[in-house]
């Protein structure tokens, strides 16, 4: 091993370390690694800023703007509470109603709009019908996952890939190119859901503080509120005695639900984190001037949160530009389209601009405040990741764990070397962050299918699915931490459901990746 490998093996650990430990938000972690490698000489400071103009990241960013005038045009509360039984109905019945509905909302949106539009619903739903919260929030979470597995804007995890084969010199990915592989496993996934949930997911646990004093506080005019901390609360990695939370928002925090822990004492010793529920008393006017606010991912008060008033000229005009979007995008990349108009290349990062321009014109969503509505870590974290996959390359150490891999599949060749990948990627993403596994993931990609001489595709593709299929932690996706504290789970309810959902994604995957991305013999 050369010093260069070394470097950035180390940094990669440290990156690591740094992310499970949860000291700094992953945008600024990944920021912190690249700039040293630049110190160093492992990459340029072209190398470096590289990902912040790539396309994959920019469609990423536009498409936050796109699910945002989706959200407030307020269409898709108004499709689920449509589907909603009103009459006493049967876990797996309702399941069946909603959990296909969400998957084929979340292929197009990007999925925590649609976890925090549909949670409250089915929360206050299930309370009113009689049924267990708890049998809907995780598969909730759950069918968002597999519908984004299904289309290339389905999650951000896709777009990172899809640009990081353009950077390389490939075709990247179409807009229904992973359907082949995603329709199957979200298929078998939600039946697996409907099938299980019943004997897998706990009772709902009932909240003492709500039982005991809710009636009191509503004598006094105040109620039970539940509101998730987003990454924009301004009191994070703070303990709460130094972050006055009441002068702030007018709300007395009662209870906190963190990492699967109910906190009732001792508070304000409490360090806030992104994702944790707190449970609060407060009064009519918290939810009329917080209700959507950025600071709050989601809440929730025991009945309907009142939603502003949007016209109904709104909800068919955002859904109309999706579906001009969805549509303009697959037939854009028509060999007919390329040639009628070679100067222009209409695929998703050109629907995606025109599509949230259009918005943004039309006040779908505030055009003032665009840039709230946009995760600027997240959209770091991509940006650096393309710097981290260079490095890696460059250095490489890419090539050396290539070897590795492909000395470790042995006899099994190119498909044990798949499932070696896959499973890597996997278990980064359950620790981690989606997007950070398929940073480390695809330099290992590239270079393991050069290792065998095949067709590097099949390994793109079990990166977008290894990288976005985290079912076993709360952490392995953002979904997973909002309905955590919502649902009041404990770490073990997602293990318990989570580690078989693993499996089977992976076994399907595995299985048939190869079957429709043979492992062909390249130059």
């Amino acid at each position: 091993m050369n010093f260069e490998i070394i470097f950035v093996l180390l940094g990669l650990i440290g990156m690591l370390v740094a992310l499970i430990k949860d000291k700094m938000r992953p945008g600024i972690v990944l920021l912190s690694l690249v700039v040293l490698f630049m110190v160093v000489g492992i990459i340029t400071p072209q190398q470096m800023v590289a990902g912040f103009s790539n396309r994959g990241m920019i469609t990423v960013a536009l498409l936050f703007l796109v699910s945002e005038g989706i959200r407030q045009s307020g269409a898709l509360s108004a499709v689920v509470k449509k589907l909603l039984p009103h009459e006493k109905t049967s876990v797996a019945r309702a399941q069946m109603r909603v959990l296909p509905i969400v998957s084929a909302f979340s292929a197009f949106l990007n999925n925590t709009p649609v976890v925090v539009i549909f949670a409250p619903i089915l929360k206050n739903w299930s309370k009113r019908i009689g049924l267990s919260c708890t049998k809907f929030l995780i598969p909730l979470s759950y069918a968002t996952i597999l519908g984004g597995l299904c289309t290339l804007i389905g999650t951000s995890t896709n777009l990172v890939v899809h640009g990081m084969m353009i950077d390389r010199g490939f075709e990247g990915l179409k807009m229904f190119d992973l359907a082949y592989i995603g329709i199957p496993i979200t298929v078998v996934g939600l039946l697996f859901i409907i099938l299980t949930s019943k004997k897998l997911l706990p009772e709902s646990r009932p909240d003492n503080f709500e039982e005991e004093e809710a009636d009191a506080a509503e004598e006094s005019g105040q109620h039970v509120v539940e509101v998730v901390l987003a990454s924009r609360f301004p009191g994070l990695k703070r303990k709460l005695k130094t972050f006055d939370f009441k002068r702030r928002y007018g709300a007395e925090i009662k209870e906190i639900r963190q990492g699967g822990q109910v906190i009732t004492e001792n508070l304000g010793e409490v360090r806030l984190q992104e994702g944790d529920t707190l449970v609060l008393l407060a009064d009519d006017a918290f939810t009329k001037t917080w209700g959507d606010s950025s600071v709050f991912l989601m809440m929730t008060n025991g009945k309907e949160i009142p939603a502003r008033q949007v016209p109904s000229w709104k909800k068919w005009t955002a859904f109309a530009l999706l579906i001009v979007m969805i549509v303009g995008a697959t037939i854009g990349e028509l060999p007919f389209f390329q040639e009628s108009f070679p100067r222009v290349k209409m695929d998703m990062f050109f629907f995606a601009s025109v599509t949230a321009v259009v918005m943004a014109w039309l006040k779908l969503f505030p055009p003032k405040k665009y840039t709230k509505y946009i995760s600027w870590d997240i959209l770091i974290t991509i940006a650096c990741a393309f710097a981290i996959s260079a490095a890696m390359e460059e250095s490489g150490l890419a090539a050396l764990i290539a070897n590795f891999i492909k000395t470790v599949s042995g006899s099994l060749g190119a498909w044990g070397a798949l499932a070696l990948l896959y499973i890597v990627t996997l278990l980064i993403t359950e620790l981690v962050t989606n997007n950070a596994a398929a940073a480390l993931a695809f330099p290992l990609a590239l270079e393991t299918a050069g290792k065998f001489g095949v067709d590097p595709m099949p390994f793109f593709i079990a990166i977008c699915i290894a990288a976005s299929a985290g079912f076993a932690t709360p952490i392995g996706y953002q979904t997973n931490l909002i309905v955590q504290g919502a649902g009041n789970y404990k770490f073990t309810d997602f293990v318990k459901i989570g580690i078989p959902m693993d499996l089977i994604v992976m076994i399907i995957s595995v299985s048939l990746i190869p079957l429709i991305w043979p492992f062909t013999a390249v130059g």
